[in-house]
């Protein structure tokens, strides 16, 4: 996946507006089957998978022995009970299968990464085009976070309705051999759909202040702190370090991962500190960009707790400068 195949700038454009492709191939994909499927991911993630039943997904967490976050994740039921699909981020999917492995309770656990390639369809023509394209599974008849199987010129394909846009659409799990066949007709279909590359991928998950392993969450990360207690069911479960995880929040969060806007000229980059108008460090910047969207710099970053109340008022440490910025509500560019 390039950075850019045209611009940045029209790439995402393209999808807020229209429908872009991402060829997401790189991502990961492990199977977990047998009796001791939901077991087993149980423990190993914060969500309830047993509140899955067939053709649902949900977003869930793979935290690690000390409270911090392995990954994240999304979990497919293929088969109620008996067979999920759990995608994982490109950069982390050997980091992640190890310590699935490492931590199975006795599922039969298969690394497919290599058997599928995946291309995410996002942006309000995106179910219009993927209606076009495939006989059997209708997008528009899908609810969010589901997931159906079918076929594409023989080759046997997983549509699931989750993204990480904020638009409209799904991601299409493809077997390997039949990718390319498919990003060329989404490409030929008269929809004309664009090409979008890392580049835009970014500026668009920022806006909908999406985390990314790397930057809002890694193996530090308390998922409460990252504003994720949403994917965390202390009460219906036991799981991998839910004691530590959940005292942070009992405790009383000591920072919170907020969302920032700029008052003046400069853009928020990953690492820059946050201050207060003394120059007393409160926190740093995960991700920023300047909003292809809204025409303006934004970003998230990580602040004292005491600072995180929408309309505080922070400075970015850019180059020993100290620029103005607000906490603001997010996301910062409404969901269609």
């Amino acid at each position: 996946m390039p950075i850019q195949y045209t611009s940045l700038k029209e790439e995402h454009n393209a999808t807020r507006n229209h429908v872009g492709l991402f060829d997401v191939s790189h991502m990961g994909e492990i199977r977990v089957k047998g009796a001791k499927a939901v077991e087993s991911l149980q423990w190993l993630t914060t969500n309830d998978v047993s509140k899955l039943e067939n053709g649902q997904a949900q977003y869930g967490l793979l935290p690690n022995d000390k409270g911090g976050l392995v990954d994240d994740l999304f979990i497919y039921c293929l088969e109620k009970n008996a067979d999920y699909l759990v995608c994982v981020n490109a950069s982390n999917k050997d980091k992640d299968f190890t310590w699935m492995t490492k931590h199975n309770r006795g599922s039969d656990m298969t690394d497919e990464s290599s058997q599928w390639g995946q291309i995410a369809i996002q942006g309000p023509k995106a179910i219009e085009l993927c209606d076009r394209i495939f006989s059997d599974v209708k997008i528009s008849k899908m609810n969010r976070n589901e997931i159906q199987v079918g076929k594409f010129q023989g080759h046997t394909i997983m549509v699931a309705t989750t993204g990480y846009t904020g638009e409209a659409g799904c991601e299409v799990f493809i077997e390997a051999a039949g990718t390319a066949k498919l990003w060329q007709a989404l490409l030929a279909d008269p929809i004309k759909a664009v090409p979008v590359g890392l580049g835009a991928r970014d500026t668009l998950r920022t806006e909908m202040k999406y985390s990314l392993y790397g930057h809002e969450i890694d193996d530090t990360t308390n998922p409460y702190e990252a504003v994720l207690g949403w994917a965390i069911k202390p009460q219906a479960k036991d799981f991998m370090s839910k004691a530590a995880i959940v005292k942070v929040k009992e405790d009383g969060l000591k920072r919170k991962l907020i969302g920032l806007k700029m008052v003046d000229r400069g853009i928020p980059r990953q690492g820059y500190e946050i201050k207060t108008s003394a120059g007393v460090k409160i926190g740093t910047v995960t991700s920023g960009t300047h909003s292809v969207t809204l025409d303006e710099p934004i970003g998230i970053a990580y602040v004292d707790f005491a600072f995180s109340t929408e309309g505080s008022e922070i400075y970015v440490d850019i180059r020993g400068k100290l620029a103005k910025a607000t906490v603001c509500k997010t996301p910062f560019v409404k969901s269609k």
